[in-house]
């Protein structure tokens, strides 16, 4: 059959004279580099007005930048205020404090001697501070690093750093990381250095770069004359990555969870200011005939009206006689709806699959009881088990690191150390709504007492605790506990068993 379908197709190509599709190339030039989108969710997440207009002013190389709200000039003669909602740091800030304060507890094996260990270089370094800084870090970023450094003028543990993306680079080999770079940048008589350290698989580089990226000596800067080399026999890297997304646009980088946001903020920025501008243009207008009008009382010439506090219209003065020069004050009718309606659905746009708004205690829908905002909160439930699964895998190799390095610092072998992270539970249901559920399942008879204690109390009781309660629930019910009675048969084969002497 294969050659008759051929016949057949070669027959309708020759009929319908189909010609083949043109080989083609298409240009698709980037609107932004790695570092000017790095730079662009930075200042998203600063939130100052004035550095945004400034920003999207300046980049020229995306045409579509000149219809965006924060590209917009105004006519001459006239003003914007423009005003921007803060809603990208609320998002990271609020995803930030989410995971942090889920975290129970980071355990090494169990061993008592280094969990002490592992607490005091945690008080040393301030981990939980470092942790939630790098968190939020590589939500702006996409992606960072953690540096693991020994100076034991500051410390006798080593310390912690994190560098976020626009300070790291990263060095791979057939898909495997073989380097991490940090950058440090310095400024020595007007001019700019950059300490590039190299940390590598058992040793740590050094190399100080000019504003020309030409390597110059490291005792040009009185930071960097004290720094050697180090090498060490473990093979291991004294810093790890951290990357929640990956970006689809540069390889082996993070995505910013903002990444993709930047029109919808836009969006948002314009709704709101527009809002306003409709409420202050709505202000009350005062018609002022041309003899009343307010004038300078040095210069006598007539005033101008000021658009924030006394906004007023001149007419002009009638002289026919029965005309009355009188102030007429009339105000515009504002469609509030419209505005509501055009900033939800804009809140909406920003927030879809980041977040939800119940989270950042946003009620779009003043209606919704309290099942429908635990359904609205699967979002950032979705997103905190994505941050989360990174972290249970970063985390324990982080400690890890630290150990071997604090080894490295006082000259031993490098061991090998199982580290655990576990975290608690986000957006269980209330109290009275589990009641009701457990209640409703031990009712029909699907449940046994023990495991509606365990479902209603969970790890807040201990076992012992568990079953007094067990035990009072069924005193209070009349249910009592007794011996199971023996039978006759049972009876006679005890009396057999006794070894007892009989006087005849």
């Amino acid at each position: 059959m294969g050659w008759f379908k051929s016949m057949l197709t070669k027959a309708a190509v020759k009929f319908l004279n189909v010609q083949p599709a043109m080989q083609g190339s298409i240009t698709i030039q980037e609107a932004y580099t790695y570092e000017t989108n790095l730079i662009r969710n930075k200042l998203w997440y600063r939130g100052e007005a004035y550095e945004l207009e400034q920003f999207f002013k300046n980049i020229s190389s995306d045409p579509v930048n000149k219809s965006r709200f924060w590209c917009a000039v105004p006519s001459e003669g006239l003003s914007i205020r423009k005003i921007h909602s803060g809603l990208p740091s609320m998002i990271i800030d609020k995803l930030t404090d989410i995971v942090v304060s889920d975290i129970d507890e980071i355990q090494v094996e169990e061993s008592e001697t280094l969990n002490f260990l592992w607490e005091e270089i945690s008080k040393d370094n301030k981990f939980n501070e470092v942790l939630s800084e790098s968190i939020q870090k590589t939500l702006v970023s996409g992606d960072g690093a953690f540096k693991l450094s020994i100076d034991k003028d500051i410390s006798k543990y080593p310390i912690i750093e994190f560098f976020d993306g626009n300070r790291v680079e990263y060095i791979y080999n057939r898909g495997r990381l073989r380097e991490i770079h940090f950058k440090t940048y310095y400024t020595k008589k007007s001019k700019r250095y950059t300490l590039v350290e190299m940390y590598g698989l058992g040793y740590i580089k050094y190399k100080l770069l000019d504003s020309k990226d030409d390597e110059v000596s490291l005792n040009t800067l009185e930071e960097t004359h004290d720094l050697k080399e180090v090498e060490y026999k473990d093979e291991f890297i004294m810093a790890i990555p951290l990357m929640f997304f990956k970006s689809s646009k540069w390889e082996s980088r993070g995505k910013s969870i903002i990444d993709n946001k930047s029109d919808s903020f836009d969006a948002l920025d314009e709704v709101i200011s527009q809002w306003i501008d409709a409420i202050r243009a709505g202000r009350v207008q005062k018609y002022i005939p041309e003899d009343l009008l307010p004038v300078d009382s040095d210069t006598g010439e007539i005033l101008k009206p000021n658009p924030f506090d006394n906004s007023f219209m001149k007419t002009s003065s009638n002289a026919s006689e029965d005309a009355k020069n009188q102030i007429d004050m009339k105000q515009a009718d504002i469609k509030f709806e419209a505005y509501v309606e055009s900033y939800s659905n804009a809140v909406d746009m920003c927030l879809q699959g980041i977040i939800s708004p119940s989270t950042l205690g946003i009620d779009l829908k003043k209606t919704d009881n309290a099942e429908a905002q635990r359904e609205k909160e699967k979002t950032t439930l979705y997103t905190r088990n994505k941050m989360i699964d990174t972290l249970t895998e970063v985390i324990p190799k982080l400690v890890n690191i630290i150990l071997k390095t604090y080894d490295v610092l006082n000259n031993k072998t490098a061991g090998e150390y199982e580290v655990s992270i576990s975290f608690g539970e986000y957006s269980t249901p209330s109290f009275d709504s589990v009641v009701e559920t457990v209640g409703k399942a031990k009712t029909l008879g699907i449940m046994s007492l023990k495991k509606c204690i365990d479902e209603l109390y969970g790890d807040t009781m201990t076992d012992e605790e568990k079953a007094l309660e067990i035990a009072r629930i069924k005193e209070e019910s009349g249910i009592y506990t007794t011996d199971e009675p023996s039978t006759a048969g049972e009876d006679e084969d005890d009396l057999d068993n006794l070894d007892v002497d009989i006087d005849e």
